[in-house]
């Protein structure tokens, strides 16, 4: 084991003994000092994971959240020096936690307040112009095997509960209330950043799964038969004006010529 590896384990776990070599410049008890400097981690770390995850820590409340995000800070330490970005497996660590296990909305909510985070900080992406996406759209016997290329903010949120509408209720300004909100209704919708703003709009299932075979890679084709499967009222042509307007359109494929 490295000593670098020595001193993360002692850093966040109160069970590690002090790393041999440990003094103090006032001679003062090396364990003692060690376990302040080990609360100072484990709270700037909790901290961080509150200010990415706010919605989630209102459902569950200040202390719950906090007790929670020490358990996962212990089991999943930081692997970047950039602290916005850490958090991204507490969905999965909150879909095992038993303490949670009354609110199955919970982990979607988690996921979706890291996909707003991961939407904020992907890469730019020049979209395409009208006139690409007209030649395109024209060509009706290429259209089913091509494959476009979506902005690299966009994301999708399918949950089995409502958890788009629950992380909606809670921002300022929605206009949703929180007792109107049934549980139980499966939600999706689409993350993606318009500007310098991160966008959480909720959308019907066609729509989420012809943008899910779009982030897969699959052919216009076989992600139109994906969205129709899901929805067989699929209206093509507004969700393709939804994209255009976002501006998430940003390339398309050709398929080799043999």
């Amino acid at each position: 084991m490295s000593t670098q590896h020595t001193w993360a384990q002692a850093l966040l776990d109160p069970a590690q003994a002090v790393p041999n070599g440990l003094t103090t410049w006032n001679h003062s008890d090396p364990e003692r000092r060690l376990a302040v400097h080990r609360n100072n981690v484990v709270v700037s770390l909790v901290d961080a994971l509150a200010h990415t995850f706010p919605v989630t820590q209102q459902l569950v409340g200040e202390p719950f959240f906090r007790a929670m995000a020490q358990r996962f800070v212990r089991a999943h330490p930081p692997r970047s020096r950039v602290l916005s970005h850490y958090g991204a497996e507490l969905p999965g660590f909150i879909a095992r936690f038993a303490p949670a296990a009354s609110l199955p909305y919970l982990p979607d909510v988690a996921r979706l307040e890291m996909l707003r985070l991961q939407a904020l900080h992907a890469a730019d992406a020049q979209p395409m112009d009208a006139t690409a996406i007209a030649a395109v759209m024209h060509d009706a016997q290429a259209l089913p095997s091509l494959r476009w290329r979506l902005a690299p903010s966009l994301h999708v949120l399918h949950s089995a509960q409502a958890a788009v509408s629950l992380w909606a209720a809670h921002q300022e300004g929605s206009g949703l209330a929180l007792e109107h909100v049934d549980l139980a209704q499966a939600e999706s919708a689409l993350v993606f950043r318009s500007g310098l703003d991160v966008m959480v709009w909720q959308t019907p299932p066609g729509m989420a799964e012809l943008v899910v075979g779009l982030l897969l890679d699959d052919p216009f084709g076989q992600a139109l038969e994906r969205a129709l499967a899901a929805a067989p009222d699929f209206d093509l042509a507004q969700a393709l004006a939804t994209l255009i307007r976002h501006e998430l359109l940003v390339g398309v494929e050709r398929p080799l010529s043999r």
